[in-house]
């Protein structure tokens, strides 16, 4: 599976971005383990916190095509820069805050501006302009690995951190916690000799337009909306639907953990199915997969196992549809600009994060329990499925002379 990867060249670029990927994506899904320690400390209110979160969604989306636009135009090294300082400064400021408002700031644009700008897009679009074509598939595979280990590793921590020290202590650890990730930058953004970055914006242009025009996608983006509206939903609220019922912080903390371990192992398998079935396939077992384990959740009664097991099913594909959906974006439009138009398809993927986050608040206020969302997630998760396979994707076929062909369907 890694034969691809092992050059040393190949390896530190992939391992850099994985490295990046793990806090920025670490911290970013740990923040729902924080709802009810600043409502208890703010008497902000659920729904408040929630909406804070949802913008947060929203925003960590809206800025992937704008920092793979910039990283497509001038180079990534000074996105990461910033994007790892700029999240610093929203965790730094969050026990500072006590209203709304202030909240939005900073955890709501401020951090999630940081972690998306030093996420799967700008990451993924680096690595790819560095690696030759035969290790992109194997190389998303670990760097998406990356990010889902970032979560196993930062979600008990913090909850302890959390018991120890305080939810401050803990913002503040996070924030330390990525200033100490500046150093991968330069392994990432060392130069590619196979790609310039002082192509005009209209060509840029040009390349958004064609992708607009076409209607596969389109459908990419109507499943990965799907995938941002359930991992948003579980993500902020699972911890409150932990305490519904009666069961200790401990286990939403070691199920968001349990989830990033599995996708570890998910993401690394996604990574080579790509290299040999096509990626539209993968999705939509992906998602079918989710609706059958959310109506075996329903079913079941709940216990500490039963989160777990959820969590172990649900996390082998958590953040895996990441690689099978940035190869099918490089596969019809090439790489040079996969940054910006893989960013896009972030924006879509965190609309529904938006909802998700938002949404989930407003249920519980309303109904005293996430029944109606998740009804909804199966629903969107059988759309996601059966939208997924009218894309137009080329069929994958046997290497030749170590050189992966394509054929068009």
């Amino acid at each position: 599976m890694f034969h691809s990867i092992r050059r040393p060249g190949v390896l530190s670029v992939t391992l850099a971005a994985a490295g990046i990927l793990m806090v920025t994506m670490g911290t970013r899904q740990s923040f729902g383990l924080f709802i009810s320690p600043i409502n208890s400390s703010t008497g902000m209110g659920i729904t408040t916190i929630s909406l804070a979160l949802a913008i947060g969604q929203f925003t960590w989306g809206a800025i992937q095509p704008i920092a793979g636009a910039i990283a497509d135009r001038y180079g990534p090294r000074l996105v990461l820069q910033a994007a790892l300082v700029t999240l610093a400064i929203g965790c730094a400021m969050t026990p500072f805050i006590d209203n709304g408002f202030g909240l939005a700031i900073a955890l709501g644009i401020l951090a999630s501006m940081g972690s998306g700008a030093g996420s799967f897009s700008v990451l993924i679009g680096a690595a790819a302009q560095r690696l030759p074509f035969e290790s992109r598939g194997t190389a998303s595979g670990v760097i998406n690995a990356g990010g889902s280990f970032g979560q196993f590793i930062f979600a008990p921590i913090l909850q302890k951190l959390i018991q120890s020290a305080g939810w401050m202590g803990a913002m503040w650890a996070m924030a330390v916690a990525t200033l100490a990730a500046l150093p991968l930058i330069g392994k990432l953004t060392g130069p590619s000799p196979a790609v310039t970055h002082h192509s005009d914006d209209s060509r840029l242009g040009h390349a958004v337009l064609e992708a607009l025009r076409n209607p596969s996608y389109w459908l990419l983006h109507a499943g990965f909306f799907t995938c941002g509206f359930h991992l948003a939903f579980l993500v902020t609220h699972l911890p409150g639907e932990v305490n519904l019922c009666g069961l200790p912080p401990s286990v939403a903390s070691w199920s968001l953990a349990i989830i990033g371990l599995a996708n570890v192992f998910g993401s690394l398998y996604a990574g080579s199915c790509v290299a040999r079935y096509r990626s539209k396939y993968v999705l939509a077992v992906m998602y079918a997969s989710r609706a059958l384990l959310i109506v075996g959740y329903l079913w079941m009664p709940r216990t500490e196992w039963t989160y777990y097991l959820f969590a172990a099913g649900l996390g082998f594909t958590w953040l895996a549809t990441v690689p099978p959906t940035a190869a099918i974006v490089g596969k019809l439009f090439g790489t040079r600009y996969l940054a910006t138009l893989f960013g896009l398809t972030l924006l879509s993927h965190q609309i529904g994060g938006f909802l998700g986050a938002w949404l989930g608040g407003v249920t519980i206020s309303k109904f005293g329990d996430f029944s109606w969302m998740w009804y909804a997630d199966i629903a969107l998760a059988i759309m996601a499925a059966l939208v997924n396979l009218p894309i137009k994707e080329a069929v994958v076929v046997a290497p030749q002379r170590n050189r992966p062909v394509a054929a068009k369907s």
